[in-house]
């Protein structure tokens, strides 16, 4: 089955039932109208949502600007704008042509939930501070029981078995962008000096409406209506001691997350911070081609963003999945760069703040974003 908005199909790509089923009337899902901001650094914004904050363009020489690099293709829009009512849930989508003048958005300006996401900026921290001198890539991070954090975190077996690790600056970006490694992540926090050394980045680089919380552990038992115990590092102590709970204490800690969350993000901001590392602006260039080789390896996620693109297109990107709660899932996402055959760079952002869609749907929209840029590239 081919599903299809305003009559056109999408790219091709087959939405099964499964997707179909959790899809509701659009209207249901139109927000209530936002005021435009004012794009900042150049890029012309489609009043979709709210724009995409980046740093300005450098223009090519006069006469060779090809169609697409001061507008979207026509229908592209409309397009982003279908998909985004279909879906069930809170949704935001933002796209920007890296290197041209636009950018479009669903929801861009509101907060969502990054989860992993947010490893993106302590591993851009991290590579600022060793543009800066204070860090070096084979610089050695100790690892003991007392720094295990909770749910994804592969290399809690070889600290448990070993007693303590030593692993580099270097493999532990690479551990944790490619593998979302909590403890690789945590352990590059503390190295580049928690999370005000983080936030102090995203301020000094002015990367607008993108918040980091307190760390793994501290964010994901305030999520879960806990107080974290180191105790919950180890098995499924955690997820036991969550199901213990009364119902009541876990909605409203999961209501009060959603609601205004620590680690929130907005898409468009997201979109202009890759869009910033892609044109070189955030980190040196020895930092910036690096961060994008170990982003093109990363390993979750095959079936959301990049499934969509065909043949010849490449993508680097970073995912994030929140806590399950009565089948609603706080945080679904996928964000990165995508480059088509001839080189031109989409930065592609889909968040989902809570939706109770099965994940063969989410990804299935997911593809069918992706899909569409690809679709309207060149026109």
């Amino acid at each position: 089955m081919t599903f299809r908005f305003s009559g056109r199909p999408l790219l091709g790509i087959a939405i099964g039932a499964v997707f179909l089923a959790g899809c509701v009337s659009s209207a249901a899902f139109v927000p209530a109208p936002q005021k435009p901001q004012a794009a900042l650094g150049g890029p012309v914004t489609v009043a979709i949502g709210a724009p995409v904050r980046a740093s300005a363009a450098t223009p090519p020489p006069r006469g060779t600007l090809d169609p697409g690099f001061r507008r979207p293709a026509a229908g592209l829009s409309e397009r982003i704008a279908g998909l985004w009512r279909a879906f069930p849930g809170k949704t935001g989508i933002a796209v920007q042509r890296i290197d041209g003048e636009w950018a479009i958005a669903q929801r861009g300006g509101d907060l969502f939930p990054q989860q992993s996401v947010s490893k993106l900026w302590v591993t851009m921290s991290i590579l600022d501070a060793v543009d800066n001198g204070r860090v070096r890539l084979d610089q050695k991070v100790r690892i003991g029981p007392e720094d295990l954090v909770v749910f994804h975190q592969p290399l809690a077996s070889r600290v448990q078995a070993e007693g303590a690790i030593s692993m580099t600056v270097r493999d532990l970006i690479e551990t944790a962008i490619t593998q979302s490694d909590n403890l690789a992540n945590d352990s590059l926090l503390r190295t580049v000096g928690g999370p005000n050394a983080v936030r102090g980045f995203i301020s000094k680089k002015d990367l607008g409406s993108i918040r980091f919380g307190p760390g793994e552990r501290l964010l994901q038992a305030g999520t879960a209506g806990l107080t974290w115990q180191q105790s919950y590092s180890i098995g499924r102590n955690f997820q036991t001691a969550r199901a213990a709970l009364p119902p009541a204490t876990r909605k409203s800690a999961m209501d009060n997350y959603l609601a205004n969350p620590v680690d929130g993000a907005s898409p468009s901001a997201i979109a202009g911070a890759l869009t910033r590392l892609a044109r070189g602006t955030l980190l040196s260039p020895e930092s910036t081609d690096y961060l994008l080789g170990v982003m093109s390896r990363t390993k979750s996620g095959p079936k959301r963003l990049k499934a969509g693109l065909p043949p010849g297109w490449t993508f680097v990107h970073k995912t994030g999945t929140g806590q399950d709660l009565n089948g609603m899932t706080a945080g679904y996402n996928d964000i990165g760069i995508a480059t088509a055959p001839d080189g031109t760079r989409y930065a592609i952002v889909v968040m989902m703040g809570s939706t109770t869609s099965s994940i063969p749907a989410r990804m299935a929209l997911m593809q069918a974003v992706s899909g569409a840029v690809a679709e309207f590239h060149g026109r």
